[in-house]
């Protein structure tokens, strides 16, 4: 398995900016591939840089399957039949076979295709395994899809080309997981450039499942190289993107844009909209800086599509880059948080972190510059559980200690600060806990108070011989009261001594 072909600029999280090489150019990543069918002349594929692509998607099985795009993709190569100069990754018809149950092509038959025309990113003929299959099921395509894999890499091996490595199973955590390890030694074997496709998540996406999907995600990101690019398969909607680039994917691919277009729905951050129910446009892309909704329901169904899928394509990129630059400025934590109030299912996948707090400590950065407290699921950033780590190696100086809350203005000891619990005072000017900008003590939510007292009473247990006098005030005081404190803890306050 090859490395050279992505390389890591930046990251926040899990996610990251990267380059991924290919023989038509470099992509700049998280990447946004529109999906083209060549068989429809809807938006050019050469505009799509206007747009901000700087990779497009097709269907090399369409391409095959009809006989004059076969016979122009072979003799013109495949970016000589869209008219386009930059990379363009081909599907093998993997969609089709989920949709109507078989295809007319052998799996050697569209790699070996693939790689006649040019693709610069390959896939082969996987099987894609639907929402709630059983374990035999799981198995049986696994099996297969793995075979079709290995035939991939046998056939796509030291080429220039990257060549797809899709993962299934269904929205089974355990076979997510196993199907990752698998697919990963395959690519190990063999000297290729592997991308790794996250697979058949666009049923659990239609049906609003997004904790499945989150948590395929981060099963198969726990089974791959942190160096390796992943490819959320089927993700278009722009409310997905920053979630599932904090998670790690790179590549994501649409053809929402031009579904939902000629659905008269209009897409946004926050959702989906039926234009018939819009009185003003909510955006200043040029579609909409020029057009009232009133008159692109007067037009005409063709031209009306047209101009909602440039609308659909302005606001996908600009959310695309949005996500870029706050990795960049390691904010994405913050992004995540604002985007997922879009939706309560949102919300509800995002908690799912809790259940991997090793892999997301693995991979988001230690140092940064802030820690915005946006709500709740800021609780669960990992610069809280490693500023508590880093407290609870530290045994006090004194025998007697002054614990005053941070925001009270009496000179302490120690403070006791929301989320982060005890902060020195040499901490005080220092990321997290002194860089934190959140709510005062009364109006934040009672859940950071909690886990501030509980780290506080931890580190107490810890360090027995050492006497804490705590003076706190407000909401400390209701929160202390309902703890049994150890010995060495002693609580001053106006309405509660002891």
């Amino acid at each position: 398995m090859r490395k050279d072909h992505f390389e890591v600029t930046h990251r926040d999280v899990m996610g990251r900016v990267g380059k991924l090489h290919t023989p038509h150019g470099t992509v700049q990543t998280p990447a946004l591939m529109p999906v083209i069918n060549p068989n429809i002349d809807f938006i050019e594929p050469k505009e799509m840089k206007k747009y901000g692509a700087e990779i497009v998607i097709t269907n090399s099985y369409i391409i095959y399957r009809s006989e004059e795009l076969r016979e122009k993709a072979l003799k013109k190569g495949l970016h000589g039949l869209l008219g386009v100069d930059f990379p363009v990754m081909t599907d093998s018809g993997s969609y089709q076979l989920m949709v109507y149950g078989d295809v007319e092509v052998k799996n050697s038959e569209i790699l070996n295709f693939q790689k006649e025309i040019g693709s610069d990113i390959a896939v082969p003929l996987d099987i894609p395994t639907p929402p709630d299959a059983d374990v035999e099921l799981i198995l049986e395509d696994m099996k297969l899809t793995l075979e079709r894999e290995r035939e991939a890499a046998e056939i796509f091996e030291s080429s220039n080309s990257l060549i797809s490595f899709p993962i299934q199973g269904s929205n089974n955590a355990e076979m997510r997981r196993k199907f990752a390890v698998e697919a990963r030694k395959i690519a190990e074997s063999y000297n290729v450039k592997p991308l790794f496709p996250i697979g058949a998540v666009v049923p659990l996406l239609d049906t609003y499942r997004f904790s499945d999907v989150v948590i395929s995600i981060l099963e198969v990101k726990s089974a791959l190289p942190p160096s390796m690019p992943v490819h959320l398969f089927g993700a278009g909607h722009p409310m997905m993107f920053s979630l599932a680039a904090a998670l790690g994917c790179d590549l994501f691919d649409s053809a929402a844009y031009a579904l939902y277009a000629k659905d008269d729905r209009y897409m946004t951050v926050r959702g989906t909209e039926k234009l018939s129910e819009i009185n003003e446009f909510p955006c200043c892309c040029p579609v909409c800086s020029e057009y009232t909704p009133k008159e692109l329901r007067k037009m005409e169904k063709k031209e009306r599509s047209k101009l909602l899928a440039k609308h659909n394509l302005y606001v996908s990129f600009q959310e695309i880059k949005t996500v870029r630059q706050a990795i960049r400025n390691k904010t994405l934590f913050e992004l995540v948080e604002n985007r997922i109030r879009a939706h309560p299912y949102l919300l509800e996948a995002w908690r799912k972190l809790r259940r991997y707090k090793e892999l997301l400590e693995k991979y988001d950065p230690s140092i940064k510059s802030r820690f915005f407290y946006t709500g709740v699921e800021s609780l669960l950033r990992p610069a809280i559980s490693r500023h508590v780590e880093r407290v609870m190696k530290i045994t006090p100086e004194k025998e007697t200690v002054l614990v005053t809350n941070f925001s009270s203005g009496l000179k302490g000891d120690l403070y006791l600060r929301p989320c982060f619990g005890v902060v020195f005072p040499e901490l005080v000017e220092s990321y997290p806990a002194g860089h934190a900008e959140m709510p005062s003590d009364e109006e934040i939510d009672l859940n950071a108070i909690e886990i501030a007292v509980n780290s506080f009473i931890e580190y107490a247990k810890r360090n027995k011989r050492t006497k804490f006098v705590v003076k706190v005030e407000g909401r400390w005081i209701d929160v202390f009261r309902t703890k049994n404190l150890p010995e060495n803890v002693v609580i001053k306050g106006e309405s509660f001594e002891v």
